[in-house]
């Protein structure tokens, strides 16, 4: 019994000792179901804290990124205005450059474009009798083609002093003054002693009246607007300040007809430039000793006296003025108006016919030269509209090889053609050779052709 009692209480011991460490057990098990739980907590809410990271680092990613699109954008607009500005900074530079080249040509007198004797050469087939379009006392005149533009030279007799004096009288006059009824002054090539002009499709306005060529009698209306247009000129030329021009040698064949039939004056290499000597009455005279010009167009008092003056061209006007009516010779033609102006039939029998029906009392006021009538001038208007007559077109010169239409800046390109300043500068700009014959360009200078800029502003205004 003691020994049972003994075993009973050391199976109560071991008893009491596993109800203690199964207490301390499922006390230890809850608290780590306790823990686990909350650690389970925590793991998601660190997992909702990845996923709100991940979605804001998504966030921010995307917001960098629109960041540096627009960086990218301000960067691109920074480097367009900074293009821009050294655009225009190169814009202004060149312009200012030409401005005082412009001003250095006005300056020094040199206001035209120089051509080689080898051009000159070149463009003539040297000098081809088939190109040859006139010949005068003073040289010849030749048909050209340069740089792909149509002109005529007028190459000087060499080996004279007074030829020389020519050939810088009509240079000094014509690449200083512009007139949209004086010819145009193209270049020049002094070596040679040839002079570059627009070229005259029509010819001369003699060879118009006499017929040359069975080409068809100008209508009365023409002859009309051509006398204003030649008498404009010559006020020009009067009026030139510092010292009036006076044309010396005024003649139907020193004035050209283009290819609309616009009148324009050359030969101006016998001009004289004078000064005013009576400032009282500013009359401008000139004594000289050897007359000048051609003898039927030279007034009486000139040829009496030697004395020049701005009357003297306005005498051999009322001569051509006198042929353009008639279409005759100019020897003996006043005599022969003086002795028909008191009868109208006798007057109007001198009349050339072939113009058409003459309104009497406009070329009545026409015949005494008072050709600023605002009347007359309304009744060629009216002539010409009735015949539809309207320009064919720009001279050729005037376009652009590129743009195929009127230049707005001409500027000469180192090929030595003339482009429109935009048009060449952009071929420039991706090119290194000349856009007309393709061969390498030496360099991509351009330089303003303000010669025919005036031209082209001169034509553009009587538009």
């Amino acid at each position: 019994m003691e020994k049972l009692r003994a075993e009973l209480k050391h199976v109560q011991e071991m008893y009491d000792m596993t109800q203690t460490e199964t207490a301390d057990a499922f006390q230890k098990l809850t608290e780590l179901n306790q823990r686990r739980y909350q650690e389970s907590e925590k793991l998601m809410e660190l997992k909702e804290k990845e996923e709100e990271a991940k979605d804001t680092a998504s966030k921010e990613k995307q917001r960098y990124e629109e960041t540096m699109k627009e960086v990218e954008k301000v960067k691109e607009l920074m480097k367009k205005e900074a293009l821009r500005r050294r655009k225009a900074e190169i814009k202004a530079e060149r312009d200012a450059k030409e401005k005082d080249k412009l001003q250095a040509s006005v300056t020094s007198g040199i206001q035209y474009q120089y051509y080689s004797c080898e051009e000159i050469t070149a463009a003539t087939s040297n000098f081809s009798e088939d190109l040859k379009i006139g010949v005068g006392s003073y040289g010849t005149v030749y048909k050209c083609n340069l740089h792909h533009t149509t002109g005529a030279v007028k190459v000087l007799h060499a080996g004279e002093t007074q030829l020389s004096k020519q050939f810088d009288q009509e240079l000094e006059i014509l690449s200083k003054i512009r007139h949209p009824h004086l010819v145009l002054l193209l270049g020049a090539c002094p070596e040679r002693g040839c002079l570059v002009y627009e070229y005259m499709e029509s010819g001369s306005l003699d060879d118009r009246l006499m017929q040359v060529n069975d080409t068809p009698a100008m209508p009365w209306f023409e002859r009309f607007r051509i006398a204003f247009e030649i008498a404009s000129a010559l006020v020009f030329l009067h009026k030139s300040k510092p010292r009036p021009i006076i044309h010396r040698d005024l003649k139907p064949g020193n004035i050209l007809l283009d290819h609309n039939f616009v009148s324009k004056l050359e030969d101006i290499g016998l001009s004289t430039m004078v000064n005013l000597e009576d400032v009282s009455s500013k009359l401008t005279v000139l004594k000289e000793t050897s007359l000048v010009g051609t003898l039927c167009y030279i007034d009486p008092e000139y040829q009496r006296t030697g004395i020049i003056s701005p009357k003297s061209d306005v005498y051999s006007l009322g001569i051509v003025i006198l042929q353009l009516i008639t279409a005759k010779s100019p020897i003996g033609i006043t005599q022969k108006v003086e002795e028909t102006i008191v009868d109208d039939a006798e007057f109007m029998a001198l009349w050339d016919v072939k113009a058409g029906t003459w309104p009497m009392s406009e070329t009545r006021t026409d015949q005494t030269l008072k050709i600023r009538s605002s009347r007359l001038w309304k009744v060629v208007d009216k002539a010409q509209n009735s015949v539809g007559r309207t320009p064919s077109g720009p001279p050729s010169h005037f376009i652009c090889p590129l743009l195929k239409r009127v230049m707005k800046e001409p500027c000469v390109a180192a090929d030595g053609y003339t482009y429109d300043r935009e048009a060449i500068q952009d071929w420039l700009r991706e090119n290194d050779t000349s856009p007309v014959t393709n061969l390498p360009l030496p360099d991509k200078n351009i330089l303003a052709n303000y010669t025919l800029y005036s031209a082209i502003m001169e034509w553009k205004s009587s538009k």
